[in-house]
């Protein structure tokens, strides 16, 4: 199981990427097309053209590491965006993986109050 923390940063790759792209592939295509650090310890993520295969790319401390999710039925619901890279929270990413969008509500609104009453 892969559970992504909450204040894990998260850069979503929109649209399709090629899959058989690996380590060495991914963390090209981050530090030249994306223009951020794949050493970062960061989470990067990309979908294929189908949406039956995630591949998350991280530094973990000495190494590089590689999850990958395929789906026998269905399809993730991958954002499809101008940009070429958004960046989302742990929990957005949960819920693409649980099948999810990122377009669902938050389950408590943040509430700010000027005084105690």
């Amino acid at each position: 199981m892969f559970f992504p923390g909450q204040q894990v940063q998260v850069y979503l790759a929109t649209g399709a990427t090629d899959m058989r792209k690996s380590i060495n592939g991914l963390s090209i295509l981050v530090a030249d097309q994306f223009e951020l650090d794949p050493l970062s310890g960061r989470l990067f993520c990309f979908c294929n053209r189908k949406r039956d295969i995630v591949k998350i790319l991280y530094w973990d401390r000495n190494g590089f590491c590689l999850w990958h999710k395929r789906l026998e039925r269905d399809h993730f619901r991958w954002p499809e965006d101008e940009a070429e890279v958004i960046d989302i929270q742990g929990h957005e990413l949960s819920w693409l993986l649980d099948g999810l969008s990122l377009d669902q509500q938050e389950a408590y609104l943040d509430l700010s109050y000027t005084r105690v009453v």
